[in-house]
């Protein structure tokens, strides 16, 4: 990782930075904020002490890498306003390099996980985009159980409500052995996702409303027999192909194949995979009214 130092005493940069590098990290040193906008690190340890600079500009161009600063002592001008303009740390010269290492491997894992979480916010909202569970899920309350006959439905509910609500989800299966554990651990800043109260026996399912008594959840049943103790939903597809009571017809099959992956496969190759000619690809298309847009 390349670790850019604005310092102007010399002497000083360049120590840290003989210290730095037999740490593996790529060094290099500016006298001046001025002269660093032109650089492009991963890591800038930025002294807030420069006579008659402004080091704002530079910590907000570079708002999104790890930005720590190095100050004599402790003010508005040298801590406060470089944090809110995007710094993430300070220290306090001397140090030890031993704390501005501990420091950098902090903020390291914190980018690590933070792009990881969007990776994975992306992803799994391109994943669930045509999905559409119908709730207004600034009017759900923190703890409900979901009935329902498709689970990707609540999955996509689940993601809205803990971004409605700025509360972190605890993915919790009903299906692994430690799943008691990890419902007695959910705290008051999460939310329990748990699936597959079905599964259980009764005395467990009384175990598992026992145990969320006074606790954040989404607990979620595909079964319309099982009762609760809890404020219930119902989330359910419209197609038949998730209803687990129902059998598709031919005609539902091939509508639900058309609408959902006309678009992924040309015509040609299409109906080859449904086992049926062209001619009748266009007639289900009319028939259904599922002509792809323009």
């Amino acid at each position: 990782m390349k670790v850019i130092i604005v310092e102007n005493e010399l002497y000083l940069a360049q120590s840290i930075a003989s210290k730095l590098g037999e740490y593996d990290f790529d060094v290099e040193i500016y006298g001046s904020a001025k002269d660093a906008m032109k650089s492009h690190g991963d890591i800038y340890l930025l002294s807030t002490s420069l006579p008659g600079q402004n080091v704002l500009p530079l910590i907000n161009k570079n708002k999104e890498k790890i930005i720590i600063l190095m100050v004599n002592y402790i003010n508005n001008d040298t801590v406060g306003e470089p944090l809110k303009e995007g710094a993430k740390d300070y220290i306090v010269k001397p140090f030890m390099i031993e704390e501005l290492l501990r420091k950098i491997d902090h903020y390291n894992e914190f980018q690590y996980l933070k792009e990881q979480n969007r990776f994975y916010e992306e992803y799994l909202g391109n994943l669930l985009c045509e999905i559409d569970h119908q709730c207004q899920t600034d009017k759900l309350p923190f703890s409900v159980m979901v009935r329902t006959n498709y689970l990707r439905a609540v999955d996509k509910l689940a993601l809205d409500i803990s971004r409605s609500k700025a509360c972190a989800l605890v993915f919790i299966s009903l299906e692994e052995e430690n799943w008691l554990e990890k419902i007695a651990s959910l705290g008051q800043n999460n939310m329990g996702y748990i699936i597959h109260l079905e599964k259980l026996k009764k005395n467990d399912r009384e175990t598992v409303y026992a145990q969320l008594e006074g606790k954040r959840f989404l607990l979620t049943c595909t079964s319309e027999t099982i009762e609760s103790p809890f404020e219930t939903i119902t989330v359910n597809s419209g197609s038949k192909l998730y209803d687990q009571n129902d059998v598709l017809t031919i005609d539902e099959y091939v509508q639900y194949i058309v609408k959902n992956f006309q678009y992924k496969f040309p015509d040609t190759e299409l109906s080859k995979k449904l086992g049926i000619s062209r001619k009748s690809l266009w007639e289900k298309r009319k028939k259904y009214d599922l002509f792809k847009k323009k």
